[in-house]
């Protein structure tokens, strides 16, 4: 009688985790959730089995209660706020992009620019970005525009 209860107990305590489990790291119908109902099932199930119908009313009706009071209380608390990702990213691509070019510098194109390619300024390559003309590779362009990280140059005759 005391490792029917054991079992009872651990199977639905058990169910009781993995649709935690499911709820909070493994969200959708995965194998976790539907094994979690499989094994409360199974517990109520040996509850009214193995320790007759009034007993397997009360596990039935504890499981419900205890059920809806973990669910409720792991999706309402900040307990699981300590599993969540709190870092944030701050830094940027190509800072350093607005201290190397200004506008007027001029450069190569050394890919054709249909509207973006590829533009020589001194020794430095960089992506560029027409105004939606194309440009002929090694033609001369200049800089027009800096915004968003992006440059965007104009073909000049030489």
């Amino acid at each position: 009688m005391f490792l029917d209860w054991i079992t009872v107990i651990a199977l639905i305590a058990i169910g009781l985790t993995l649709i935690i489990v499911e709820l909070i790291f493994v969200p959708g119908t995965t194998l976790v959730g539907i094994l979690g109902f499989v094994l409360i099932i199974a517990g109520i199930w040996i509850g009214y089995a193995t320790l007759g119908t009034g007993t397997g009313h009360l596990v039935l009706a504890t499981t419900v209660l205890l059920g809806f009071f973990v669910v409720f209380y792991s999706l309402r608390s900040d307990a699981w706020t300590r599993f969540a990702l709190k870092n944030r990213i701050e830094s940027r691509v190509n800072d350093e992009l607005l201290h190397k070019f200004q506008v007027g510098d001029r450069g190569k194109a050394i890919s054709a620019l249909r509207p973006k390619g590829t533009a020589l300024f001194g020794e430095q390559q960089q992506e560029v970005e027409t105004n939606g003309e194309f440009v002929n590779t090694n033609a001369t362009v200049r800089i027009v525009k800096i915004t968003h990280h992006k440059i965007f140059v104009e073909e000049i005759s030489s």
